[in-house]
Parts: structure tokens; C-alpha cells; sequence
């Protein structure tokens, strides 16, 4: 979870008090953070946010939500935001590479050392947070007086233009900056495979940015700086409006005025940033059944006020103003948390429990370890992948087309990761890839879920390559599973199209297949990029345990 450090003094001049030291360590960890250090002796104070709490990862955002929180400022914080003739021109060429922009105009703000080491620090929690370590989000901020309006979003050739990177001495192109410079070749991973990089320029042509990756050193915040450009870039435009708004209204509490900046895109022109409150409905009875209380409703809504809403009591439906910064809330039951914070959990009280009960092991998971310490015997080592799969993994590299039931994740993280796997073989193969430099034998197994037919399913497979495997090999290891199970098992020949016809078979147990196991076609096995034989097996934890392990763990 994101750390943040502030100075105690700095905090209490942005609440406009002085608050106790003990009411600090107190309540913010009531507010959703856990103390590392606030000793009495030092200004210097530490917390860790939860990575739900984006908005809470300045200081300005602390003291933003402690004002409401100790009744200091309850209720909606507003911002007013002017108007600028500020114009962005988003051109198409970006569309394939890094899609989305949003922007700001921010005046007037002091940038005194502490304020820019904050504003600094809250970028990168950003980016490592709701950026995805830069690839879904990345943010930049400019010194607004070294520039000239429009400004242009648009992608460019690896050598078309060049610029003074931030800690730079000379001019590079994006290609240079990506293989030379210290920020370049830590996030390159981001733009890899692309023909064209992103860059924004003002109507000099002068660079500002070159995101997700680094700035120009012409538009770099100094002490002199008093206006400041954010623009914020991303494959998801609504966490790129949500980091503009967490960033510009930390920027506001610091007395900063808020203008927009028109951004013209697909023949369309938006005003960013949009700092109005979400409207959203919240039902009394559902909070009090949510968090087991019976608040009335001038008390509910006290309660979201404290947590920085809008709150209009109502019996059946009360109003609510999200704040543009609370991207979190997504739900009414987002909102009965808040409400659960608002009230206070040491207002909850005490009650023992009503029914005592012992915590036991489940009796499939106990079943599988005294499985794994068997497969450790027989020489395998365990390994554990991600559920996350690709249907070019789990589908087509087996040679087996694509599952239509398969899980598909709405919004993927990337390409890797867009469906639950529904088999454990294609993961273990992954892994002989990625160690295909090191000696071999290598023998790998993992006990693990998939899911089939909309269903979690365990799982027991292993892999085995090296210049000798064989089906011989795999069988017998087959075998020493059953065996150790003490289940009765025959095989019988198998067409599988992941393994070589007439080197594969299935186990079999009261005319029932319970797995899979032989030698996978070359073809399977260049689609991972390997060299050598491999063999193969896939078991059905669940319906071994049912045959064996609801009666004794295996000897």
C-alpha cells in the first residue's frame, strides 16, 4: 500500500488549526490508513492509505478529508473552475498507440520546495497506482509560462523529433531516450511493439512531454513557477479524468485556481477538467442492513458528510454528491462504508459472538498437500501460475479450439491476461519457456484451479522435458500418483490434439476418465519455443478425492 509522508505542521496549516498529535494517530487510521510513524518529538509523520483511497495520497487530500472527518469542514468540498483560452489538439495518429488526454490550466499556486516535493510525490503514487506503473495512466506537469499555446497531442517516428529530456544534457530522440536515458529504459516496456511514440508539443513545436516515459527539461516546476499545465494520457479515459481531478484539486487546496483547457478530439471539443459532483441515490434502509445499525436519516447523512459528501436526508431515498475526486465509489455499497466510517467504528460497540465455532482445513486442500508431498517424491517441483490466461496460450498453441464457455475478463490488465484458464498444462509449459536456459531435466507440476462450464475445478498437472521423455516415463509416473492414491485405475488409448496420436492415454476408473497424460506433438511443443521432448499430465483433483480422499488422506 502507498506510503505517504508529510510534515505535522504543514498538515495543521491546511486544516487551519492545530490539531493534537494523539487525534491524529487516532483518527486516521479510523479513516482508512495505518500509521508507520508520528512520534511526538518530530514533524515528520508517515501513514500507509489503502489503494482504494487515491484521493488520500498527498497531504492537501488528508487534510481535505481529516476537515470533514473532525467536523472542522464536514460536507462537499467545491471547486470553481474558470475559463482559459487554452486549446489541445489530440491528432488521430495517436488513436493505435496511447488513445486518451485529458488536461488542466492551474494558476496562482506558490511552488515553494515542500509543495513541488508533494505534488511530485502524488504523481508517482498515481502512477504506480491507478496508472499501473505508467502503462494505464501517466501524468504530466509543466511550467505553463515557457510554452505557447495550442498545444498538440500526436505520435511520431522513433527519429522525427528530438528534445532535452528531465536529468538530460542533450538533445534526444524518443528512440535515444527509450535505450540511453534511466527513465527510458525503465518504462519502455510500455510502449514496446510500437512504430510511432507519443509526444506533445506547443505551437513552437517545442516538446513538453514524451509520455507515458518523461518531460521535457524546457517546461520543468522551479520555485519561480506559479502556473502549471497537467496532462494526464492512458489507455482508460475515466482513470485518466479521475488522476487529472485527484491531482488538480490537491492543487486547489494549496489556493490554486482551476481552468479548463479545450480539447479538440474526433471532431468533438470537451472542457477538461469536469470537477462537478456524481449524483447518486442512497437507500437508508440498505446502509442500516448493510453495516447492522438503525441510523435515522439526518444521522446517516451526517455521517456521509464526514466523509466529504453531499447529503440531503430523505426517508426513502437520500441525495448524494460524490466528490470528482472519490473515483472509488462505484456502488451504493461503497457508499455504506463510507457511511460504517462516518459513524465511527468505535461507535459500534462490543458483542461477543453468538455461536462459537473452530476453524478446520478443508478436507479437499489437505488432500492436495499430502498430494503435492507425493509429487515432490516422484521428483517434481511445484510451482504456482497466474489463473489469468490468453486463448493463444490455453487454445491455440494446444492445438485445440477455443473453448466457447470459456471465463473472458471485461477489462484486461493486457493481452496475457483475458481469460480464466481452463487448463493447468499450458501455464506449466509457459514456465519450462521462460527457463528453457537453464539445465535440464526440468520436472514441474502444480495443483491449481481452472474454471469449466462456469465452475472452479482443481486440478493436478505435471510436465517433464528433457532428451529422453518419453511416454514410458510419464505413465509410470501416472501410475505411482494412483498408487499412492490407492485408487484402481486402468488406461486406455486417447485422441488428444495436444499430444502425439498413439502416444497418449487416459486414466480411467469405473469406466470414468479422470485424466490425461503422453507426449505433446512437436507442434505443441514449438508453440512454447522448445527444443526438447515433453511429456505430459492432467488429473481431476476433485474426482480423486471423491473416489478416495473423503475416506483417508493417501499414505
Amino acid at each position: 500500500m502507498p506510503v505517504i509522508n508529510f510534515s505535522y505542521s504543514d498538515l495543521c496549516d491546511l486544516l487551519g488549526r492545530e490539531v493534537g498529535r494523539e487525534v491524529i494517530r487516532e483518527r486516521l487510521p479510523m479513516m482508512g490508513a495505518d500509521m508507520r510513524s508520528a512520534p511526538d518529538d518530530s514533524d515528520d509523520f508517515s501513514f500507509e492509505f489503502f489503494p482504494d483511497r487515491p484521493d488520500l495520497y498527498s497531504v492537501e487530500g488528508i487534510a481535505r478529508a481529516l476537515r470533514a472527518f473532525l467536523d472542522i469542514e464536514p460536507g462537499l468540498r467545491s471547486y470553481a473552475v474558470g475559463e482559459s483560452d487554452v486549446d489541445l489538439l489530440v491528432d488521430p495518429s495517436v488513436d493505435r498507440v496511447r488513445p486518451y488526454i485529458w488536461s488542466a490550466l492551474v494558476e496562482g499556486n506558490d511552488f515553494t520546495d515542500p509543495l513541488i516535493r508533494s505534488v511530485m510525490d502524488l504523481q508517482e503514487k498515481l502512477h504506480l497506482s491507478v496508472g499501473r506503473n505508467r502503462k494505464k495512466v501517466a501524468i504530466g506537469i509543466h511550467d505553463f509560462r515557457t510554452v505557447r499555446a495550442p498545444f498538440t497531442y500526436k505520435a511520431v517516428l522513433a527519429d522525427e523529433v528530438s528534445f532535452i529530456p528531465l536529468q538530460g544534457s542533450k538533445r534526444m530522440t524518443p528512440a535515444e531516450i527509450l535505450r540511453e536515458h534511466e527513465k527510458g529504459r525503465a518504462y519502455a516496456f510500455v510502449l514496446e511493439g510500437q512504430e510511432r511514440y507519443p509526444i506533445i508539443v506547443d505551437r513552437e513545436g517545442e516538446v513538453l512531454s514524451f509520455p507515458p516515459i518523461i518531460n521535457g527539461v524546457t517546461t520543468a516546476l522551479t520555485e519561480n513557477t506559479r502556473d502549471i499545465l497537467v496532462d494526464c494520457t492512458g489507455t482508460d479515459l475515466n482513470a485518466v479524468m479521475a488522476s487529472v481531478n485527484i491531482l488538480v484539486t490537491a492543487l486547489a487546496e494549496r489556493g490554486g485556481k482551476v481552468k479548463t483547457v479545450k480539447i479538440h478530439q474526433g471532431g468533438e471539443v470537451m472542457l477538461a477538467p469536469d470537477l462537478k459532483p456524481r449524483k447518486m441515490l442512497l437507500d437508508p434502509m440498505f446502509v442500516n442492513m448493510w453495516n447492522g445499525t438503525s441510523l435515522p436519516e439526518d444521522e446517516l447523512a451526517h455521517c456521509m458528510r464526514r466523509m466529504g459528501y453531499g447529503a440531503s436526508p430523505g426517508k426513502e431515498r437520500m441525495d448524494i454528491l460524490v466528490p470528482a475526486y472519490r473515483s472509488d465509489i462505484l456502488h451504493q455499497v461503497d457508499l455504506a462504508e463510507d457511511a460504517a466510517i462516518g459513524h465511527g467504528f468505535d461507535s459500534f460497540g462490543e458483542s461477543l459472538p453468538k455461536m462459537a465455532t473452530f476453524g478446520t482445513e478443508d478436507r479437499l486442500i489437505a488432500y492436495a498437500q499430502a498430494v503435492k508431498t507425493m509429487m515432490v517424491g516422484l521428483g517434481y517441483s511445484e510451482v504456482v501460475t497466474l489463473s489469468l490466461s490468453c486463448p493463444e496460450e490455453q487454445f491455440d498453441a494446444m492445438n485445440l479450439p477455443h473453448y466457447k464457455h470459456a471465463v473472458v475478463v471485461k477489462n484486461p490488465v493486457s493481452e496475457a491476461h483475458v481469460l480464466v484458464r481452463t487448463s493447468l498444462l499450458p501455464s506449466l509449459l509457459t514456465i519450462l519457456r521462460k527457463n528453457k536456459h537453464r539445465d535440464l531435466p526440468q520436472r514441474l507440476f502444480e495443483v491449481g484451479d481452472v474454471v469449466l462450464d462456469t465452475k472452479n475445478r482443481t486440478l493436478l498437472s505435471g510436465v517433464a522435458i528433457h532428451s529422453k521423455a518419453s511416454f514410458t516415463e510419464v505413465k509410470s509416473a501416472v501410475q505411482a500418483i494412483m498408487g499412492g492414491l490407492e485408487i484402481g485405475s486402468s488406461v486406455r488409448a486417447r485422441d488428444h490434439a495436444s499430444f502425439i496420436d498413439g502416444r497418449c492415454a487416459e486414466v480411467v476408473v469405473s469406466d470414468e476418465p479422470v485424466g490425461v497424460f503422453g507426449e505433446l506433438k512437436p507442434s505443441t511443443i514449438e508453440a512454447f519455443e522448445l527444443r526438447y521432448p515433453v511429456v505430459g499430465f492432467e488429473l481431476d483433483m476433485e474426482a480423486l478425492f471423491g473416489l478416495s480422499g473423503s475416506r483417508k488422506r493417501p499414505s
